[in-house]
């Protein structure tokens, strides 16, 4: 985790999870453990309930039954950090985002100045510090939104399809930039509708069908050969 606070909300062990709303049930029966130090994606069609769960493992949805643990918390701990498909940025300069970001979190001064400095050189917008955030392409807001995440130092990093709406080139530069955090120690989860995407990058896969867990599973056993019929027909481009 770099020189972050040790929180040890990890790992996240969600335990009979169901989330009702109205009369749909959009997770079901949910029993899934998310290990320290991992790159976990979930994958499933539209509607599967892949937001919703990173969601609810994440702490900002309370399931309607069962629970989510982080750690020894039963509450959502310190120390994570989330970054979704369309960037939440302030009308402020790119520095200045990740300047209130840390301030937020009790970091100021020279040590906020440090950590600003080397987020916005660790994503390659050293140059555009002082632009505002909200003039920058779409590729340069989620390198942004990732920079300020990695200036927490964050023990967990959620992402909600971060590359969604991403040409090829910012893309991989987007991916490059969560494995360097990776590498830093930092778990992460991340839905994604890029079968190659989780190919390339995922330890392990939870693939959802209409809010039921699939399958949870090491990822190169998933991709060389899927344990259900379920998995397999998704990987053959089939909706489940």
């Amino acid at each position: 985790m770099g020189d972050a606070e040790v929180v040890a909300g990890l790992p996240i062990v969600a335990s009979g999870v169901d989330l009702v709303r109205g009369a749909t049930r959009v997770l079901d029966a949910i029993d899934i453990r998310i290990e320290p130090q991992s790159r976990t994606f979930i994958l499933g069609a539209n509607g599967a309930g892949k937001s919703t769960l990173l969601r609810v493992l994440h702490g900002l949805i309370v399931p309607t039954r069962g629970r989510v643990t982080w750690g020894h918390f039963a509450t959502r701990p310190r120390g994570q950090a989330m970054v979704f498909q369309r960037p939440v940025l302030l009308r402020r300069s790119a520095a200045g985002n990740i300047r209130h970001a840390l301030s937020l979190a009790g970091v100021r001064g020279r040590e906020a100045r440090r950590r600003v400095d080397r987020a916005l050189l660790s994503v390659g917008l050293e140059a555009m510090a002082e632009r505002p955030a909200r003039v920058l392409s779409g590729g340069e807001q989620q390198r942004l939104a990732l920079a300020r995440a990695w200036a927490l130092a964050p023990e967990v990093l959620f992402l909600d399809e971060p590359t969604a709406s991403l040409d090829p080139p910012s893309t991989r530069a987007v991916e490059a930039i969560i494995e360097d955090i990776h590498a830093l120690g930092t778990t992460i989860v991340m839905t994604t509708h890029h079968l190659s995407q989780a190919k390339r990058l995922a330890d392990s896969v939870v693939l959802l069908d209409s809010g039921r867990v699939v399958e949870h599973t090491d990822a190169a056993a998933f991709f060389r050969e899927p344990r259900s019929a379920g998995g397999r027909a998704f990987l053959e481009g089939e909706r489940l």
